[in-house]
């Protein structure tokens, strides 16, 4: 299971144990910037795998790396061209090492996300598995308010909850956007997308 951040992980974990599944975390963010909010996030991350009880894996921190996939598209807006290539190497890294460990299938926890486009999701989860031999399991994480269940369980762990995706262009983005919207937050800035389009638009 690909592990984005602590929050997002705590229903996956649920709901995937009520399933049967025993599930076995992967910390893999090259796009979360600056390190000092990687290592919170890291340390977050392994808050929960010791309150939850599952064996988290961590990969290797190469924000180098993700910046060299995306530069091409920084000045692209939230949800544009730029997140489908983040999407692509951290669902490629999660996917391969499911096939070292010889697991059969992996998920990652960004599909409890009300700001990321499942569709596309699973279409990279998907791609990614065909290229090393392992399902993409396409949970539903977001259904049945697990976005708001996830909120309700962080507070109740005590768990960190960070206010923009995680990469440098959107922590820019999601200050300007604090800066003139002093009173929202990034739910309330998704609510008023939703007014207006009728459905929930991604973030990067």
């Amino acid at each position: 299971m690909h592990i984005c951040c602590a929050p997002d992980a705590t229903v996956p974990v649920v709901r995937l144990r009520a399933k049967g599944y025993e599930p076995v975390g992967f910390f893999y963010d090259p796009n979360i910037q600056p390190k000092e909010e990687y290592d919170l996030r890291l340390d977050q991350a392994r808050k929960l795998a010791c309150i939850e009880g599952f064996e988290l894996i961590v990969g290797p921190y190469e924000p180098e790396r993700w910046l060299a996939v995306t530069r091409e598209f920084r000045d692209e807006p939230e949800g544009g061209l730029r997140c489908p290539l983040c999407l692509g190497l951290l669902l490629d890294a999660a996917a391969q090492r499911a096939a070292e460990l010889q697991m059969p299938m992996f998920t990652t926890t960004l599909l409890i996300s009300p700001h990321k486009d499942v569709h596309l999701l699973e279409q990279v989860g998907r791609e990614k598995g065909a290229l090393y031999g392992v399902t993409f399991l396409p949970e539903a994480f977001r259904k049945q308010d697990g976005f708001r269940e996830s909120v309700r369980l962080s507070k109740e762990y005590g768990l960190y909850r960070q206010n923009y995706c995680g990469c440098i262009y959107s922590r820019i983005e999601s200050e300007k956007w604090r800066a003139a919207h002093p009173h929202g937050s990034s739910w309330s800035q998704e609510e008023q997308k939703k007014d207006t389009s009728g459905e929930a638009t991604s973030r990067g």
